[in-house]
């Protein structure tokens, strides 16, 4: 049985995260859907994800392998899964690969990106997070910084320290300006539930004025309670890559929408 790897983007606002959920609609769930219909198979058929985004929460560089017993090359099985598809999710890449490769063990990091706007927009609405004050960017590049190295987000996150280690190694966190949006990207080995909005609502309070720089390491030290109210919008979170051995990172500074 071959495995395929994935190149998956998606909108998120129609679905309840990636993950396949009882009475539910995921990402995941759709895919499977899809691979059924093309394959006929309803068996020894796996799609596993890089990473498990939440309600609302879109991917650009979502990665899964595909494990299905099919003799379909991979340009006919890519092209059938996307006709098979809901036109809000999208395969953008499929080949074989070894069957050792792993979605998630292999993965070496991961980047997401969020998309603030400075300005009302009636087209992008579910892709950003409109802050109506001015927001002061060299501030939040600041307080960025105190979120790099390898530290206990238990603070910035909705998982349970006793089930999982909340210890997190985060490479970069950039602050962009691209025209009306302010990006704020986010490079790390791994990422715990909500941790990147939960950073994102602290700097972006850090940019109007509502947290001082300070406040990110007293914040980190915190019973997670402060944070959690700050906890930014679903909608303008995208996981924009996920990385393997041998690879590198897109250099871009763009997100994926522009609002001039």
């Amino acid at each position: 049985m071959p495995r395929f790897r994935l190149l998956v983007e998606y909108n998120g606002t129609r679905y309840s995260g990636w993950q396949v959920q009882r009475n539910a609609r995921t990402v995941q769930g759709e895919l499977i859907d899809a691979v059924q219909k093309v394959t006929g198979r309803r068996d020894r058929l796996e799609v596993y994800g890089a990473g498990r985004t939440d309600a609302g929460v879109h991917a650009v560089g979502q990665v899964a392998h595909l494990d299905v017993a099919t003799t379909l090359p991979p340009g006919t099985l890519l092209a059938r899964l996307n006709e098979a598809l809901p036109s809000d999710i999208c395969v953008r890449d499929l080949r074989t690969v070894a069957h050792r490769f792993h979605a998630r063990h292999d993965a070496v990091a991961r980047r997401y990106v969020y998309q603030v706007s400075r300005r009302r927009t009636a087209f992008a609405k579910p892709f950003v997070w409109w802050v109506r004050d001015p927001l002061d960017v060299e501030a939040m590049r600041r307080a960025a910084s105190r979120f790099l190295g390898r530290l206990d987000y238990e603070a910035f996150s909705d998982d349970e320290a006793d089930e999982k280690s909340t210890v997190v190694q985060v490479d970069a966190v950039e602050v962009v300006e691209d025209g009306a949006l302010v990006l704020v990207r986010v490079t790390g080995s791994h990422f715990l539930w909500r941790m990147v909005r939960r950073m994102v609502g602290v700097l972006v309070r850090v940019g109007t004025g509502e947290l001082r720089e300070a406040d990110v390491t007293r914040l980190m030290r915190g019973d997670g309670a402060e944070v959690a109210r700050l906890t930014a919008p679903a909608a303008g979170l995208f996981l924009e890559q996920v990385l393997y051995p041998g690879e590198a990172f897109d250099t871009s500074p763009r997100g994926p929408m522009r609002i001039g």
